[in-house]
């Protein structure tokens, strides 16, 4: 048991020290989580379902955790080579999309949220 909470420990320092990273050196990153803070805040205080009001803040996760996924790529890919390669720019490029992709669903549930406020 001592070993496990020594593990989780250096995990979450770890995660921590991402975070840290991310924030300080990823604008876009930062970005997201201003955005997501004021989506949070929105959530929070419109009269929306508890359902609704749950999809909006894990969407908003969602995003954040597909962009860091999307940094974490871009820096594998940029420490591997500095030489254009097709291969690496559609890593980079898969990446951002799926960043997107996640903002458009987190889009749509505030659409589908604001449709039911009327």
């Amino acid at each position: 048991m001592k070993n496990f909470f020594s593990r989780l420990k250096d995990r979450t320092r770890w995660s921590w020290q991402g975070l840290s990273v991310s924030w300080r050196e990823e604008y876009s990153f930062r970005c997201w989580v201003w955005a997501n803070l004021i989506s949070a805040a929105l959530a929070i205080l419109l009269p929306l379902s508890d359902g609704l009001r749950a999809l909006i803040l894990v969407l908003g996760l969602f995003v954040l955790i597909a962009e860091l996924f999307n940094t974490a790529i871009e820096r594998a890919v940029d420490h591997t080579s500095t030489d254009h390669n097709i291969l690496a720019g559609q890593a980079k490029d898969t990446a951002s999309a799926a960043v997107s992709l996640t903002a458009v669903a987190a889009g749509v549930a505030w659409v589908v949220a604001l449709l039911s406020l009327f």
